[in-house]
């Protein structure tokens, strides 16, 4: 009778499991053909198991419903202790940029199980994403120690270094990354920034052109290369490549103004003021994009209009304006008009006080419209004692003016200082 009982307890079970199984399947299929609110009300109608709660938990994440998947992987988790439940858990944390949470999760696996490089490769990304960079360099160093072989790694571990500021960890980082896939293209556009801030043209012009080859149409790169261009004053070469980037990026407020400079220093001037034009259009705020139309119209000898376009400019911006209010004054003078010529070269000097020429032209306008020279006295000292190494031949001017004025004085029975 015993052997009975057990035997129908067994076939009861069988069939149950077998009953089960079949509505997984079931709910899987219709997952599959996108029914996913029938299945759900299947799940919620099943009994709360490890293999319910996370289909349920697996279906909101295909639904980018990360909030409600996250809840349901962790009452899995509350249920059975399992491993991919857990990495699908810290991505759901991520999806929801619970970013700490994904890091706890992503530690109690690595804790676990210490040669886990996939984890720990996204722990370390973790890390820097949390701004944790020296846990970072830690969690990419232990990688490299198992595994130095992907470029990868040594390009996040440059990147952790580099928000330490240690520059030279930084760049070596990035060269292993190189060294171990030539073709990285994210470690060759970090080293050419690296090598274009130590002014290394040399090192930035191999990086640039190799990361071209692998990548043309790399926007940034094919920025460095023209920034390099332009620097070296290869104006027609730089177009090409600002052409490529306008094909690729339509209406950029860098591509308009760079061609704008390129066919400026060219003197094509009406090619120059379409693009500073469209410049403007996209960037309102872009104040040196007038100066440079004021610039035009001063070369074509339009004083009245440059000098709307330098007075716009200086409206408009709100970083130092020197070389708007120093270039208003040669409009002034064109003009005839020396008292804002005066006050536009005292402007300028005063927006920076690094500029020599403004203070030295301000005094030379001075000593010019002001017929008291003490003003202009002031000024060429001032001039000499800021200046003096800057321009041998404005200083040389400087000094013959300060003899004579003070001559002047002098014969009239007065001593300067």
């Amino acid at each position: 009778m015993r052997n009975k009982i057990l035997l129908i307890v067994f076939v009861i079970g069988v069939l149950k499991v077998e009953a089960q199984v079949s509505t997984f399947k079931t709910i899987d299929s219709l997952v599959n053909i996108g029914r996913y609110q029938t299945a759900l009300i299947k799940l919620h109608e099943l009994d709360a198991t490890f293999q319910s709660t996370s289909k349920v938990a697996s279906i909101y994440a295909s639904i980018d419903n990360y909030k409600k998947a996250s809840l349901y992987y962790e009452k899995a988790l509350e249920l059975k202790d399992d491993y991919s439940v857990k990495v699908k858990l810290a991505k759901a944390y991520k999806k929801e940029k619970k970013l700490q949470k994904a890091i706890d999760v992503y530690e109690g696996i690595v804790t676990k199980d210490a040669e886990n490089l996939l984890i720990q490769y996204q722990l370390g990304k973790l890390y820097a994403q949390t701004k944790q960079p020296a846990k970072a360099i830690d969690t990419f160093k232990n990688i490299i120690n198992q595994d130095s072989t992907n470029a990868n790694y040594h390009y996040r571990l440059g990147i952790a270094y580099g928000m330490l500021k240690k520059r030279n960890l930084k760049i070596n980082s990035f060269l292993e990354a190189y060294k171990n896939d030539t073709t990285h293209i994210k470690s060759i556009h970090h080293l050419a920034l690296a090598y274009t801030l130590l002014r290394d043209k040399d090192s930035v012009n191999i990086f640039v052109n190799r990361g071209l080859v692998v990548n043309p149409n790399h926007i940034n790169l094919n920025k460095l290369k023209i920034n390099n261009l332009y620097r070296e004053e290869k104006f027609t070469e730089a177009i090409q490549y600002l052409q490529r980037i306008d094909t690729l990026e339509p209406n950029e407020h860098y591509t308009q103004k760079m061609l704008g400079r390129c066919y400026f220093n060219l003197k094509k001037y009406d090619e120059a003021k379409k693009y500073f034009n469209k410049a403007i259009r996209i960037d309102r705020s872009d104040f040196k994009a007038y100066t440079y139309l004021g610039d035009i119209n001063f070369e074509r000898k339009k004083f009245y209009k440059a000098q709307l376009d330098y007075m716009v400019a200086t409206f408009a911006g709100k970083e130092p304006r020197d070389v708007e209010y120093y270039q208003l004054a040669r409009v002034y003078k064109e003009l005839g008009n020396p008292k804002e010529e005066v006050k536009s070269y005292k402007r300028a000097f005063e927006e920076n006080r690094k500029n020599y020429k403004a203070l030295y032209q301000l005094a030379k306008t001075s000593e010019d419209y002001y017929k008291d020279k003490r003003i202009a006295y002031k000024h060429y000292k001032d001039y000499v004692n800021r200046f003096e190494k800057k321009d041998s031949v404005l200083t040389k001017h400087a000094k013959e003016r300060l003899k004579e004025i003070k001559k002047y004085y002098f014969l009239q029975g007065e001593i300067l200082q």
